[in-house]
């Protein structure tokens, strides 16, 4: 009889301390007390914010940069690091104060001058920064505190641009860091946010270390969302890359560990029945999707990523990772739950899949067995699970499938690659993002089709640009019409292809209060531990 990984997990659980689990961390839990927090977040390998949209990357970023605007708990913009602001009858011209009590962490105060060279870092790559930068006459400084930006023509979501996290998300800089080019990597971990990088205790690929800023002012208002006072309630925070889920899993009970951002879905059921542990919904569902190197063969002709389309059984690729209670089917492109949800041009979505209409589609294209490589993650259980499945998939339709197993660095580098798969390059990778974050066409790259000046895939499609233009102008109900059209097209077109979605629920010990709960990000100020 085969046994599945899931029921292993569960055999070697039921056992209990008939199983001794071996600790990574014990002999570095000693002097933990209550005033520090140990969590088990992704594997933080990027630290400059301009160079990845990866949510780990945001998390870091949040702790030791600050933005001049954050969203609250309902979506909205909120002031951060600025205290005053005003705009001109016409639209055209911001003037931003940052308010007082700014500092960055080697001492210096921050100025507007920084914070002008960082908006145009900024806009060197994210897409709604680019077109921030493309309406844009002059960003410049009035004073030490006050910079104005300066619009040809307005931007009705400018606030909204300033306040999103997600990546490459808009953290203020250090001028003389924020003046190197955004491909250009920022070395020092200096920021001005509520908690310091401990450059001399960071571990790569084992733990980083965030000590409380206790020069930090945080705002009076009270936090709400990533707006409001960032009151830091612990003296550090120690992230803690673990990679065997069982030995994160035994030092959450044991208390070694605090909190794990992305439990094994095996193990659900043993978190929810610990009565010192529990499970927290997210604030916005997972959605699970592929991206294929639209500039090399097979997936330069549509007809290929069409067939993508039809081939998938979202359900099939969920179960691989989690319980089916946990899991649904996903059609629109902006999200289950959101307001520009739409089904527009959703006929290629069939219960099961369509591998004939795939195979089909792959003969139109003049598939004739060129190598299909996939990435697969190797540090991410989800991910990689879902590679594997859809090599097989490709596999029985005919189609020359490889996987490529490395970890999240090794990946990301490999996909940066352009090129073809004998020069080093891939066809297909596997990611997901909220649901929330799908409700952002002009900020989240994730959603452009500006072919190269775009995101990891390179997709093209000059008709959906246009549309994607006008969505900063319009309103709210405008966008929804928009959304449909959007669609319509991305659906022909094909630069994304959904895996499905899922719950991904946060795992913690209940002596640890005061999470933010908060899509794409883990914010780590507010929260506090109680003592043992």
């Amino acid at each position: 009889m085969r046994i599945s990984r899931r029921e292993m997990i569960k055999a070697g659980l039921a056992a209990g301390a008939a199983i001794s689990i071996p600790s990574v961390l014990r002999a570095q839990t000693a002097a933990a007390d209550a005033r520090t927090v140990r969590m088990m977040l992704g594997n933080l390998s990027v630290f400059d914010p301009m160079l990845t949209t990866a949510v780990d990357t945001v998390t870091h970023g949040l702790a030791i940069y600050d933005t001049l605007f954050a969203y609250d708990s309902k979506y909205l913009a909120q002031p951060q690091m600025v205290g005053k602001w005003s705009v001109s009858d016409d639209k055209k011209i911001y003037t931003f104060e940052l308010r007082d009590g700014l500092g960055w962490h080697d001492g210096s105060d921050v100025t507007a001058a920084d914070c002008v060279a960082s908006i145009r870092r900024w806009g060197q790559v994210n897409p709604g920064g680019q077109m921030v930068i493309s309406r844009t006459k002059n960003i410049s400084k009035k004073d030490g505190k006050t910079f104005t930006i300066e619009l040809k023509e307005p931007v009705g979501l400018l606030l909204d641009l300033l306040a999103s996290q997600i990546g490459p998300a808009p953290f203020m800089m250090r001028e003389k860091d924020a003046d190197r080019p955004a491909t250009e990597q920022v070395t020092a971990n200096i920021g001005s946010g509520p908690f310091k990088f401990n450059q001399e205790l960071a571990k790569p690929g084992a733990s980083f270390t965030y000590d409380r800023n206790e020069k930090y002012v945080p705002r009076e208002e009270i936090s709400d969302g990533l707006a409001g006072g960032k009151v830091v309630k612990v003296d550090r925070v120690i992230w803690d890359i673990i990679t065997d889920e069982q030995t994160a899993f035994a030092a959450l009970q044991s208390g070694e560990i605090d909190y794990i951002q992305v439990p094994s879905p095996d193990l659900y059921s043993a978190i929810a029945s610990d009565p010192d542990l529990e499970l927290t919904p997210p604030k916005s569902n997972e959605v699970y999707f592929m991206r294929m190197n639209c500039l090399q063969k097979p997936f330069e002709n549509v007809k290929a990523r069409q067939a993508m389309l039809y081939l998938v059984d979202q359900e099939a690729f969920m179960r691989t990772s989690f319980p089916p209670e946990y899991t649904r089917t996903i059609t629109s492109f902006f999200g289950n739950n959101t307001f520009y949800s739409n089904d527009e041009n959703t006929g290629w979505f069939k219960k099961g899949g369509d591998p004939e209409k795939a195979k089909q589609l792959f003969k139109e294209a003049g598939y004739a067995g060129e190598k299909v490589v996939i990435l697969q993650r190797t540090d991410w259980a989800a991910a990689g699970n879902m590679a594997q499945l859809l090599a097989a998939t490709l596999r029985k339709i005919g189609v020359n499938a490889e996987l490529a197993p490395g970890d999240g660095s090794a990946s990301r580098a490999r996909a940066a690659n352009r090129g073809s798969v004998e020069n080093g390059g891939w066809s297909i990778f596997i990611t997901s993002e909220s649901d929330f974050s799908r409700t952002d066409p002009v900020g989240n790259p994730t959603l452009s089709a500006n072919g190269e000046n775009g995101w990891t895939g390179w997709p093209k499609n000059d008709e959906y640009e246009a549309l994607r233009a006008k969505w900063a102008d319009v309103d709210r109900a405008e966008r929804k019409a928009l959304a449909s059209k959007m669609q319509q097209l991305q659906w022909d077109f094909v630069g994304t292809v959904f895996l499905g979605e899922a719950v991904s629920p946060t795992a913690s010990r209940k002596a640890l209060t005061g999470l933010i709960p908060f899509p794409d990000c883990t914010p780590l100020w507010n929260m506090q531990k109680a003592s043992n």
